[in-house]
C-alpha cells in the first residue's frame, strides 16, 4: 500500500540533501505514475506546510532559466529524526 502523497514527500525529503517541486515530482513519479495530485503546486504546496510546520527549512533559491524563482527545501538531521519517527 502506497503512502499518501503529503507523507512521501516528507519522507523523500529525508533521503535527499535539498529538493525543489520540481524535483519531488520527478523523483516520486515512479511510484506515483499517472497521479494527478503529483504535480509542481502541490508538491510546493506540500513543501511549505512542512516548513510552516517545523519539518523543513527553506535552502536556498536561484532563478531558472525561465526567470521563474526556484525555492529548495531540506530536512535538517533533527527534522530528518522527526519525520522519520512517525512515517515509517
Amino acid at each position: 500500500m502506497k503512502r499518501p502523497l503529503n507523507f512521501a514527500i516528507l519522507k523523500y525529503m529525508t533521503t535527499v540533501d535539498k529538493a525543489c517541486p520540481a524535483d519531488v515530482v520527478k523523483d516520486l513519479q515512479k511510484d506515483y505514475p499517472g497521479d494527478r495530485r503529483l504535480n509542481e503546486t502541490a508538491a510546493l504546496e506540500s513543501l511549505m506546510t512542512a516548513t510552516e510546520n517545523g519539518l523543513l527549512v527553506e535552502d536556498s533559491y536561484e532563478v531558472d532559466g525561465s526567470g521563474n524563482l526556484v525555492f529548495y527545501y531540506a530536512a535538517p538531521d533533527e527534522c530528518k529524526e522527526e519525520i522519520n519517527k512517525y512515517i515509517k
